[in-house]
């Protein structure tokens, strides 16, 4: 459940965000009745999101065991290529955002009420389309069906508390510390559903090198013990996993936590203060 709730979380903010960006020009610019055209094109995204999700879902469920372990596996991979990029742009890209988005919303309306809609559905689309594969990817090695779903449903609701109360300045969060904070646990995560994607390549008979035992410590972690359940939830652990596994996941997860961590280049850091001083004095 949690790194469902994780993704729920991280992506439903993202979608919040910009949602709130885009309601708050409108308002300040005295463009309410243009309102509607982009509820209208958030309603497509969320729509496009939730039928992507269940086409995976339906997909998945109606391959024979072969197959759905190669579907599986290249969800995972697309997955962790997906959250990847989107941790690493959020960090450089999040002071600009808002500016963009403006910029955006602003020639939209200038072009009609069907650019309001199209550029609205495409800033949500995005993150929605994101959040599907990911929770598709991660809910793969849940014991039971319903906690995954439970877990991004009270991610997403969290998310829009959170996005309400920054549009109504109820609430001060520091968005760096947030988005960094979370942006190391969807690393973990991911590392976990590169590792489970490795997994299902093995059981797909895709691959057949170091498929032995890198270790078991099932005594230690009986399938039975909540620990055990939360270990697999978070992280897709498993008491013994293959070699290959074992590599394929610390593989993943030390560069990519060394890149995240490494401070930004003085030039990067410089551009990006300029850019949010210009943001905040217009």
């Amino acid at each position: 459940m949690f790194a469902s709730y994780l993704i729920g979380l991280r992506e439903g903010l993202e979608a919040t965000l910009v949602v709130s960006i885009l309601v708050a020009f409108l308002v300040k610019s005295d463009r309410r009745d243009r309102l509607p055209l982009v509820w209208a094109g958030v309603a497509a995204a969320v729509a496009l999101s939730v039928a992507f999700g269940a086409l995976l879902t339906f997909t998945a469920a109606n391959l024979d065991s072969r197959s759905h372990e190669l579907f599986d596996a290249i969800a995972s991979l697309a997955a962790t290529v997906f959250v990847t990029f989107m941790i690493f742009w959020m960090r450089t890209a999040a002071r600009r955002m808002s500016g963009d988005l403006r910029a955006k919303l602003s020639e939209a309306l200038n072009l009609g009420a069907t650019a309001v809609v199209v550029m609205a559905f495409l800033a949500v689309a995005r993150e929605g389309l994101e959040t599907a594969l990911l929770f598709f990817a991660a809910a793969q090695g849940a014991t039971t069906s319903a906690t995954p779903l439970i877990g991004i449903l009270l991610g997403l609701a969290t998310a829009v508390v959170l996005g309400w109360g920054l549009y109504a300045s109820a609430l001060r969060i520091n968005l760096t510390k947030f988005f960094t904070w979370t942006g190391l646990l969807l690393i973990i995560v991911a590392a976990g559903i590169f590792k489970y994607g490795v997994h299902d390549l093995i059981e797909a008979g895709v691959v057949h090198v170091l498929t032995g035992p890198a270790f078991d410590l099932s005594g230690a972690l009986p399938p039975d013990a909540w620990y055990t359940t939360l270990l697999s939830g978070m992280f897709n652990f498993t008491p013994q996993p293959s070699v290959l596994e074992t590599i394929a996941w610390g593989a993943y997860l030390v560069p990519v936590l060394v890149l995240f961590l490494m401070p930004p280049r003085k030039k990067d850091a410089t551009r990006a203060a300029s850019t949010a001083a210009a943001s905040t004095s217009s």
